[in-house]
């Protein structure tokens, strides 16, 4: 889950949905300067369905130990941290579900997900949150990963469907840097994140070569990205929320009675040039 803190209480929004909206940004992602990705189909599939396997845990939200909606929010941005709050062997199984139920359909969309779940628990996570004696859970883990992510790049590379430039290891490595850019913008959106930042990687160019973009936020849920990568000078999308009333909740029961009341609302986020 990912909150949003409001005047009245939190909005929330499921792994999923976040996951739907990185996908219709990198479905608008392309224009003179910014090369779009290829093959289309199978980049789309892969950040768009990045966090499929949490729908079943986001569905029973629960609280955090100050009685807040345990989920993804802006003081987190840019940190992987609070795992002491989670069950970790519970965590990575989820994690592991996310990767494979896409990989046993697409192998090129599931190795874009482990590549980007990788990246999390081995680049950015906290290992300080982790109780020691659980590291070796962790650490198992990121070895399966590697071990999938070379089965499932041997699978693409004798896919016929394939160019060799869209199987090699830069190529796919773009890709991956494609899916944590508009991942990441997502994440930006659904906490409402108001200070500048950047999308994480530098992306490739028509012309050849790379450039950071940076993100800065104009007003609620408006931001402008400089150099700008759509298709568009200005764009809107929309993406699924829950609002729920209260700012501390006495349990995860009372949380999870107020989002089943609560109805599914369409809120927006505008990305321009300026």
């Amino acid at each position: 889950m990912l909150r949003m803190e409001s005047k009245t209480g939190w909005w929330l929004i499921t792994h999923p949905d976040h996951a739907r909206l990185a996908g219709d940004f990198a479905a608008a992602w392309g224009n003179r300067q910014f090369r779009r990705p290829e093959p289309r189909a199978r980049v789309l599939k892969g950040i768009s369905r990045h966090d499929d396997g949490w729908a079943s845990r986001d569905a029973h939200p629960t609280v955090t130990r100050e009685g807040k909606p345990s989920a993804f929010s802006t003081e987190l941005v840019g940190k992987y941290s609070a795992f002491e709050e989670i069950d970790l062997e519970e965590y990575l199984a989820v994690r592991d579900s996310a990767v494979r139920i896409i990989a046993e359909d697409d192998p090129y969309a599931g190795l874009l997900i482990s590549m980007h779940t990788y990246s999390l628990l081995n680049d950015h996570a906290d290992r300080s949150t982790i109780a020691p004696d659980q590291l070796s859970l962790l650490d198992d883990f990121l070895a399966q990963q590697k071990a999938l992510q070379q089965s499932l790049a041997e699978k693409i590379r004798s896919d016929v469907r394939f160019t060799q430039e869209q199987t090699g290891e830069a190529a796919v490595l773009d890709r991956f840097r494609l899916l944590q850019a508009t991942e990441n913008l997502s994440l930006l959106t659904c906490v409402d994140y108001r200070r500048p930042a950047h999308l994480l990687h530098p992306l490739p160019l028509r012309g050849g070569g790379y450039t950071r973009v940076e993100v800065r936020a104009v007003a609620q849920r408006h931001f402008a990205l400089d150099p700008y990568p759509f298709s568009e000078p200005s764009l809107s999308f929309r993406f699924p929320a829950r609002h729920v009333e209260g700012s501390v909740f006495a349990s995860a029961a009372e949380l999870q009675s107020r989002y089943n009341a609560a109805p599914v609302e369409m809120l927006s986020v505008t990305v321009s040039a300026s």
